[in-house]
């Protein structure tokens, strides 16, 4: 793909089908109070991240309230308001927070659409400002539904099970393709015929499970063997599962073009198959509450003009995927090799102190690729990166971890217990979370953690959960290096799993 393509308009994928308990209307509508109001935005993309100001920020409480409580109503409420609630994906595709400043196709996009409707409505010195709350695929359209939420912008098909829960634009994207996309682990594929018999790697809440569930159905009827879905990890977006596609990690998957030609600029090993649509005209529209008429004509309006999209792929993604550390494929031979003489340790001290040792063995990979022999200009050593004074001091009073393997293992492991017993006592973590928050304090500090904890709450969201909830604290605080960091764990963990998975059930990788 010509990387001075303009890439549309856009964002990640949502859930087609899910059960949707309708809310009741409406609480009182907030008032800006002494606020101050936000600045004209400037038109077009900075040259430079330095020259973009970071939108005003929302007082915690009103921030609360736009994300817990329920109002329905036309535009003319949402004036009086004063703020316009845009649900969206927390994705390095479509929102993201590169430290204070918000960024993604669905950022530019409604950033867009915020100065056309102040324009439009001639809105002044009192000005609607569109606040940006992420979700998940679960949760996004349920929210809509209950009046939690005014507009959802995500890779949103225009299908009959989506209107029966909201309105829906003009397309925003017509004939968006469903493309096959390979990775260097994948046999080779020429047609759609070559799928058959192969492993595919998809999750099950985004529009191409469907599409897959209809070839396997085809496969069969012709008498051809079904592919297997490999399902992914819900918490995984559209560029972890390219990430791991083009590391090897896995085989292939099924992606959005653009999406996809975006990301193999980034990712070297990704091969997209611009001739292997399995779909090619996919209606892509952007959500609205159902019943506001208004509403929905302006962006209607809005859509008519702008549904060609912005410069977004060929600068902002680049430009961020420059200095990111994304995973590399931990399961190659050479790679495996180093877990596997380590595994008997993260068994062992992954029981003993209440971790997966599946998790810790993702950990030593982050810190280290599981290499004793790793040491850090800030002093940390070997396997799990931890500096000779943190474990011989108490409470740890591990000696030797420089030269001593599993010494260091010990340490990093019961550091990581004494972090959560110490800092987190009083967290209702589930057993997930606990070792998610173990290691972003492991990275950032456990005082730094627990005070992102507190701004989550007050803002409303999860302080027990990372994703999609105190990681958005945490990439608007302190930088998006921790967020990757945890990021990575998972990914290597999902990766080790998998390869634990077909061990078990003796079943080869058959991504070919």
């Amino acid at each position: 793909m010509n990387i001075r393509q303009e890439i549309k308009v856009i964002v990640v994928a949502t859930s087609l089908l899910f059960v949707i308990v309708f809310g009741q209307s409406c609480a009182t509508n907030p008032q800006p109070g002494n606020q101050a109001a936000p600045s004209e935005p400037q038109a077009g993309l900075p040259e430079t991240a330095t020259e973009e100001q970071p939108p005003a920020e929302i007082d915690s409480t009103l921030l609360e309230r736009l994300r817990t409580e329920k109002w329905t109503g036309d535009i003319d409420g949402m004036v009086e308001r004063r703020y316009l609630r845009a649900l969206v994906l927390y994705s390095k595709t479509g929102f993201f927070y590169d430290g204070p400043q918000p960024r993604g196709i669905s950022y530019e996009g409604l950033k867009e659409f915020e100065k056309f409707l102040n324009k439009r409505l001639n809105t002044g010195n009192k000005p609607v400002q569109i606040v940006f709350l992420p979700v998940t695929r679960e949760e996004g359209l349920k929210r809509m539904a209950e009046g939690r939420g005014d507009i959802a912008v995500a890779n949103i098909p225009i299908v009959d099970e989506i209107l029966k829960i909201a309105d829906l634009s003009d397309p925003v994207r017509e004939n968006a393709k469903q493309l096959v996309v390979t990775g260097p682990s994948a046999p080779p594929i020429a047609a759609i015929d070559d799928l058959a018999g192969k492993e595919i790697f998809v999750r099950k809440l985004s529009r191409y499970y469907p599409t897959l569930v209809r070839l396997n159905e085809q496969f069969k009827q012709s008498g051809k063997p079904e592919m297997t879905l490999k399902l992914a990890d819900e918490n995984l977006q559209d560029e972890d599962i390219l990430n791991m596609v083009g590391a090897g990690v896995v085989g292939m998957t099924l992606m959005d073009d653009l999406v996809a030609g975006l990301w193999a600029k980034v990712f070297e090993g990704l091969n997209v198959h611009n001739d292997l649509a399995l779909v090619n005209d996919d209606r892509i529209g952007w959500a609205v509450q159902k019943n506001t008429p208004q509403f929905l004509a302006l962006v209607n309006e809005f859509v008519k003009d702008h549904k060609e999209g912005t410069s977004f792929g060929n600068t902002l993604i680049l430009r961020y995927a420059k200095d990111a550390k994304f995973a590399k494929n931990n399961t190659l031979p050479g790679e495996m090799e180093k877990y596997k003489a380590a595994v008997g340790l993260f068994k062992k001290y992954g029981d003993q102190y209440g971790f997966d040792w599946l998790m810790i063995a993702a950990q030593a990979y982050q810190e280290s690729t599981i290499d004793q022999s790793k040491t850090s200009p800030a002093g940390a050593y070997g396997v799990m990166q931890i500096k000779p004074s943190t474990a011989a001091g108490n409470p740890i009073n591990i000696p030797d971890i420089d030269t001593n393997m599993e010494n260091n293992i010990n340490a990093g492991v019961k550091y990581l217990d004494y972090i959560v017993n110490v800092n987190f006592k009083d967290a209702k973590f589930d057993k997930l979370n606990r070792e998610l928050f173990a290691f972003a304090a492991y990275n950032a500090g456990p005082a730094r953690v627990a005070g992102l904890r507190k701004k989550a709450e007050a803002q409303g969201l999860d302080p027990n959960k990372w994703f999609n909830n105190v990681e958005l604290v945490a990439a608007k605080e302190i930088g998006a290096e921790t967020v990757t960091y945890v990021s990575n764990i998972y990914k290597y963990y999902l990766a080790y799993k998998l390869v634990s998975d077909d061990i078990r059930t003796r079943k080869p990788r058959n991504n070919g």
